[in-house]
C-alpha cells in the first residue's frame, strides 16, 4: 500500500524524531533537554565525556523506493546551529532520523565530523544514506547510530495480507 503523508507530517515527523533522540540519550544517561532555539533542538550532557552538546535534529521520511535519498541540510542550517552553541557554551552536533518503510535509523556526529563527512556546497550539505555510505556511518567511531525495525500488522484501508 501506498503511504500518503497527512498535511502536517513533516511538523510531526520533526517532532518525533527529536522525541526519539531525546528518548535514546536520556535511556543511555545523558542529562537532557528539548529547546526551542533557533538552530539546536536539544542540549544533552555526554555523562561519558563530560561534554554538553547541542543537537539539531533533521527527520525525514521516505516512501517506498526512496528509502536510500540523501537527507539536504541547508547551507544556513550550519551558522544557527554554531550560534545557537556559542550563545549556550555547547558543542554543535547534528542528529539525522530517516524512517525508511520497515526500518527508522538515527545517526549523532559532531558538527566537524558532519561536515568531513559531508562537506558543505554553496547551498547545502548531503547525508547520503545508500548501502555504501550506510557502511560507512557503521564502521567510523565517530558516528553514533541506533536503528529501530518497524511493522504495521494491520491499517486501514489494506486488503488481504500484512504489507
Amino acid at each position: 500500500m501506498q503511504i500518503t503523508k497527512s498535511s502536517r507530517h513533516s511538523k510531526i515527523a520533526g517532532v518525533f524524531g527529536e522525541m526519539l533522540v531525546l528518548y535514546w540519550l536520556s535511556k543511555y544517561g545523558f542529562e537532557c533537554a528539548s529547546v526551542d532555539h533557533t538552530g539546536i533542538d536539544l542540549i544533552a550532557r555526554n555523562p561519558h565525556t563530560k561534554e554538553v552538546m547541542g543537537i539539531s535534529v533533521k527527520t525525514r521520511t521516505r516512501t517506498r523506493g526512496k528509502e536510500a535519498e540523501c537527507v539536504n541540510i541547508l547551507a544556513e542550517e550550519f551558522h544557527k546551529i554554531q550560534n545557537a552553541c556559542k550563545a549556550f557554551g555547547c558543542r554543535p552536533y547534528f542528529a539525522v532520523v530517516v524512517d525508511a518503510g520497515s526500518i527508522i535509523r538515527v545517526f549523532i556526529t559532531s558538527l566537524a565530523r558532519f561536515i568531513e563527512l559531508c562537506p558543505p556546497t554553496k547551498n547545502a550539505s548531503y547525508w547520503r544514506m545508500s548501502e555504501r555510505h550506510l557502511a560507512q556511518y557503521a564502521g567510523d567511531p565517530q558516528v553514533m547510530t541506533f536503528q529501530m525495525s518497524t511493522e504495521t500488522r494491520r491499517w486501514w484501508g489494506w486488503k488481504g495480507a500484512i504489507c
